[in-house]
């Protein structure tokens, strides 16, 4: 099965970052978040990726293309113009990266992709959130509901703690932030049937997979949530980034599967 990420955004919101490269591309612990997200995904046999490129996608090829040399003790012999390979850390990703537009909505980059699809069902996320959440419990999940799609759903923590009042203002109690329970949110980590290439007929490229598809879908009965409720993050703004960055160096990275 096929893993479709999303990395074409221009990251406004993590600008700090991403005035040099793409959201994707901004690292932890030394490595880019795709490839934590890649990690993950290998971690459960799955390594046959497609990539949407977009906003400075050219950095993710040269990433990609070079791989290999970067995570390699070499000899250069500068007179013979000869390299050596004496060691290698290298991964076995089979990555297939596809302009899909600089300013192309995430439904068109879907559509764009399909033809490197086939007719099975495959995976798609988002290049900037990371997640324990078990592939293969995933797959199957998706696999037995029957349906076109399957989104991972997951519960925020709030960002602030809450208060019980009494009419004079008594405090009556005070709650630590903690999971809103009211509410889920798309997480992605979904899992597709071809059909969903039906939901995207027409010219996509203005059009955001979590609108009109998402939204049709639901109406048709073909989109179900795969609960998760364990962790999950996204890398939304330079404050996560820090967050994730203490994860890891604290040896407390969740995501870290693998």
């Amino acid at each position: 099965m096929k893993v479709v990420i999303f990395a074409g955004g221009l990251g406004t919101r993590i600008s700090e970052e991403t005035d040099a490269r793409p959201k994707p591309m901004v690292e932890i612990g030394g490595k880019p978040i795709l490839w934590h997200i890649m990690k993950m995904y290998n971690k459960f046999g799955y390594n046959d990726f497609i990539v949407c490129l977009g906003y400075k996608g050219y950095v993710i090829k040269e990433y990609f293309m070079n791989y290999y040399i970067h995570n390699s003790d070499i000899t250069i012999d500068l007179g013979k113009n000869k390299i050596d390979i004496l060691n290698s850390n290298a991964e076995s990703f089979k990555v297939t990266l596809v302009d899909t537009g600089l300013n192309t909505k995430t439904a068109g980059r879907l559509k764009a992709v399909q033809q490197y699809l086939g007719n099975e069902d495959f995976m798609l996320t988002y290049g900037d959130g990371v997640s324990d959440v078990d592939i293969d419990t995933l797959v199957r999940f998706h696999k037995n509901s029957g349906k076109i799609a399957t989104v991972t759903a997951v519960q925020l923590d709030a960002r602030f703690g809450g208060m019980d009042l009494a009419e004079n203002g008594d405090v009556v109690s005070f709650r630590e932030k903690a999971k809103d329970e009211s509410k889920w949110i798309n997480a992605g980590f979904f899992v597709l049937k071809p059909d969903v290439f039906k939901y995207l007929d027409g010219d996509m490229s203005n059009m955001m997979w979590e609108d009109d598809p998402l939204e049709q879908l639901t109406l048709d009965g073909q989109l179900v949530a795969y609960q998760h409720k364990g962790f999950w993050k996204c890398m939304d703004a330079l404050r996560d980034k820090i967050e994730l960055e203490s994860l890891w160096q604290s040896g407390h990275a969740k995501w870290k599967t693998w």
